[in-house]
């Protein structure tokens, strides 16, 4: 007897065709590689082990105000080089700064996933006045200057609020201005997508057995959009960590001496030190340039194997 043909399911297929994406591979072990050094430089952090507040002033050159050695100061001690002025160590502070990056690009990208899902949802499903007051609504968020508005909230929010303070409280501020002003692209994307499947006979059947707004929602459309707000997460979590980043070097992000990518960026453009010492801004630069790219590529592996058109 012959061998029966075994089906594969669709995440399978999927799978499939993200493996054969190279570049979507590659990304995704940076992807991993990241948050597990992030991880990791939480434990050695705590450890003592990572100092990325301590000053070298011995590592300075007193007459010229930059490393000594070439390279900023690379070292057996110092793989990356220390910063200009104060001699703190660089790999240290690329490591804790990731640790702030993924957290506010994750918290945010999360409350925006958590919102534009659920009133997309609801728009694209119940239509009427409903539909036509969150997709006005969505028109309103996008049309937000939301860079003025973080920058003034992150400067009224100083000290203590809600019962945080310090950066702790910056963080707080961070993910809930990107995420609670980034919804709407997801929104309309999921609105979209289920103004399409609410005709579908699946939904009609699962009518016709009595089920409610809720179960519809929850089983019988929810599962058709995971593919979409997969790969549009994916994508946003890189517009995050930029966004993060661009606050910090602003100033408005998290406060010295917590270290940041953005902020680190700020300091060699304010104190004038990249032109004595180039290795203070390609460090963390490159690093957000990695983590943004290796993200992008995933999400674009994943929209591709995800699409059902695709060969």
């Amino acid at each position: 007897m012959g061998r029966a043909i075994e089906g594969r399911s669709l995440g399978q297929i999927a799978w499939v065709r993200l493996k054969r994406d190279k570049w979507a591979v590659g990304g995704g072990i940076v992807v991993v590689l990241l948050v597990l050094g992030a991880l990791a430089s939480l434990l050695l952090n705590a450890l003592g082990v990572l100092q990325p507040d301590t000053y070298h002033p011995e590592l300075i050159d007193a007459t010229y105000g930059r490393p000594v050695g070439a390279f900023g100061g690379i070292s057996w001690a110092h793989p990356l080089g220390v910063d200009p002025g104060n001699g703190r160590d660089l790999l240290s502070r690329v490591l804790v700064g990731s640790q702030f990056s993924l957290l506010i690009a994750a918290g945010s990208t999360l409350l925006s996933v958590v919102i534009g899902v659920t009133l997309g949802l609801v728009a694209g499903f119940a239509g009427g006045w409903v539909g036509s007051a969150i997709s006005w609504l969505m028109n309103v968020f996008l049309a937000f200057p939301l860079l003025l508005f973080a920058i003034a909230l992150s400067g009224v929010v100083q000290q203590s609020a809600f019962g945080l303070s310090g950066n702790a409280l910056h963080v707080a501020v961070l993910i809930f201005v990107i995420g609670f002003f980034n919804w709407p692209y997801l929104g309309r994307i999921v609105r979209g997508q289920t103004l399409s499947l609410r005709e579908r006979e699946f939904v009609d059947a699962a009518r016709s057995l009595g089920a409610r707004t809720g179960y519809i929602l929850r089983r019988e459309l929810l599962p058709n959009l995971l593919a979409p707000i997969l790969v549009y997460t994916t994508l946003l979590i890189p517009t995050n960590i930029l966004f993060e980043a661009a606050l910090s070097f602003l100033g408005v992000g998290l406060h010295p001496p917590a270290p940041s990518w953005g902020g680190m960026l700020s300091d060699a453009v304010s104190s004038g030190s990249y032109s004595a010492d180039p290795e203070y801004v390609l460090v963390p630069g490159l690093a957000i340039f990695v983590t943004v790219m290796a993200f992008n590529l995933l999400g674009d592996g994943l929209r591709d194997a995800l699409d059902p058109r695709a060969r």
